[in-house]
């Protein structure tokens, strides 16, 4: 098996004496430069495919994308669907309809020029999600989801998710510097709402049960001391049918990227997707290509529901103290320096109406964070 890092610790039987050695294998350091597709063929829309190059481990660039391929759905026997490019590295298709069990495989041919393929897979048809719930426990809020198939066709399932929640940022400012004054402010920086997606694997299976029918899956724990938990919580969760074979690589995807960081844990085992070089059996290429039709679920969680003990840490915590800054009006020298920057924020005007309270945009501004547009899915 791989060692793909070494540390080599020298203790001496001496007081407060010891080395510590770091040892960089050729995995972390050597430039490498395979192709990584991450996507899936949407069975019913659009499909969007992402192809970058992989780095050193110890690169601290951004990750390369692959730009100006050519890329292209095949149905087995049948018709061609291109991908355009957007953004860079970004590929996308028209709205498709493929029909279940239709083989379907993904196409690529690089600027390079050199040709790529996944194996032909067959088309699944995702069941929907009968329900996402959740519970409350010491640790926090516990997320599950719940689906069945009453055809007990699927068996393997994966799951992501989208995390949007509101929050409000330290003090709500009634004023802005604007065109060298300091005027009512007009739009609220004060409340807004931030979203994250799921950088987590989260697979389920029913191989071992006579139907197939998935209660309470676990799919997230939230702490109860989570910023996202204070004011009102929103989860989209999308499920995905998977092949047996797909199911693995997620699987072990998971295994390496989540159970790693400990001498006696499990060691990194080298992905094996379905992409391959056509002109290079030996070439690697980092992926799975499924295809399937995607069913996805949303729900809400507000503050009232949770235990009333349940104490929130923000970012905001910190900011308690509001400096004065003395009014332009008040004839002291160049009190408007202090806003130009926009590292501050005037808040409000003090009652002797010469004098402003001030923080940092960090403390005050929530666009920092989020966006204070309201999203059209918010109830």
């Amino acid at each position: 098996m791989k060692n793909w890092l070494k540390v080599i610790v020298c203790l001496w039987f001496v007081p407060l004496a010891g080395c510590v050695e770091t040892y960089k294998p050729e995995a972390i350091s050597k430039p490498v430069n395979y192709l990584v597709v991450d996507g899936f063929i949407n069975a019913n829309g659009v499909t969007t495919i992402r192809l970058s190059r992989t780095t050193a481990l110890d690169s601290n660039k951004p990750v390369p994308a692959e730009t100006r391929a050519n890329v292209f759905i095949e149905e087995e026997g049948g018709a061609r669907y291109p991908l355009s490019e957007g953004v860079a590295g970004t590929y996308t298709s028209a709205a498709l309809r493929l029909a279940a069990g239709r083989r379907v495989r993904l196409y690529i041919k690089t600027s390079g020029p050199k040709e790529y393929a996944s194996d032909f897979v067959p088309v699944k048809l995702t069941p929907p999600i009968d329900s996402v719930s959740w519970r409350t426990d010491a640790r926090g809020l516990q997320l599950y989801v719940n689906t069945h198939d009453n055809a007990d066709q699927t068996r393997y399932y994966r799951w992501d998710y989208d995390e949007t929640w509101e929050f409000t940022s330290a003090q709500g400012a009634l004023f802005e510097y604007r065109n060298n004054q300091i005027l009512p402010r007009t739009e609220s920086i004060f409340r807004c709402w931030r979203t994250e997606n799921s950088t987590t694997v989260r697979t389920g299976n029913t191989r071992g049960l006579a139907h197939d029918v998935l209660a309470e899956a676990p799919l997230l724990l939230i702490p109860s001391s989570a910023e996202r938990l204070r004011i009102k919580y929103s989860i989209l969760v999308r499920q995905y049918a998977q092949t047996e074979e797909e199911n693995a690589y997620w699987e072990m995807l998971s295994k390496n990227s989540e159970n790693l960081g400990t001498v006696f844990g499990p060691q990194p085992s080298e992905l094996s997707g379905n992409l391959h070089c056509l002109s290079n059996a030996a070439e690697t290429v980092i992926g799975y290509v499924s295809a399937q039709t995607v069913t996805q679920k949303r729900i809400f969680v507000e503050r009232r529901q949770l235990p009333s003990a349940w104490q929130a840490v923000t970012p905001y915590d910190d900011c308690t103290v509001l400096d004065t800054i003395p009014d332009p009006k008040s004839g002291l020298p160049r009190p408007l320096d202090h806003f130009r920057s926009g590292q501050f924020i005037p808040v409000s005007l003090l009652s002797n109406g010469f004098s402003y309270l001030s923080s940092s945009a960090e403390c005050v501004d929530c666009r920092k964070r989020g966006t204070n547009v309201r999203p059209s899915f918010w109830q």
